[in-house]
């Protein structure tokens, strides 16, 4: 009987092996944005910007006065900067996971095991109790207002398609998702 459970818990892990890259962690961060107030506004912040500088040009255009061209070039800037923060913080981390080699993920009922060539890692669903799903791959979220705590699980990382069926519904048993399922191939894979 004990031999059935364990081949049981066996059949139910999902295992990934990946080497992250910008655009894994470009994904998550933006999912992690969409998750407070502040975050929302910071996707939203370049649209805003951009509003407020097209309403300074056609002010410019049509002869306003007192226009400078300092607040359009800080508009001009805050909306670039705003827009490219996720995918430079993304740059950021992979260069810092780079050294740690290749990803061996292990998600069960227990939870979350990450294992590169410099360290292991353990994360119970409590820690991270709930997650997104974009087209690149899932990711899970400490409780805390803006998600301060996340594991990516990027779906190249799966070997096979199927197989995020089965982490989706791992993840569906023990946390509570944040977004609607993707409907995207994973990178990497054709589609069945």
């Amino acid at each position: 009987m004990v031999m059935d459970m364990g081949r049981e818990a066996a059949q139910d892990a999902v295992e990934l092996t990946y080497r992250p890259v910008v655009e894994d962690f470009t994904s998550a961060l933006r999912a992690r944005l969409r998750l407070s107030g502040r975050g929302r506004f910071q996707l939203w912040g370049p649209y805003v910007l951009g509003l407020l500088l097209v309403a300074e040009v056609i002010a410019v255009a049509a002869g306003a006065d007192g226009v400078a061209p300092a607040p359009m070039a800080g508009l001009a800037l805050g909306a670039v900067v705003m827009a490219l923060a996720p995918w430079l913080q993304a740059r950021q981390f992979v260069r810092l996971t780079e050294r740690q080699g290749v990803f061996r993920t292990t998600v069960t009922d227990s939870g979350v095991t990450v294992a590169t060539d410099t360290s292991t890692a353990s994360i119970t669903w409590a820690a991270q109790p709930r997650y997104a799903e974009t087209a690149r791959g899932f990711v899970l979220f400490s409780a805390d207002k803006n998600a301060t705590g996340f594991t990516m699980l990027p779906k190249h990382g799966l070997p096979a398609p199927a197989d995020a069926d089965r982490l989706r519904t791992i993840l569906d048993r023990h946390l509570t998702r944040t977004t609607k399922p993707a409907n995207a191939t994973p990178p990497g894979h054709a589609a069945a």
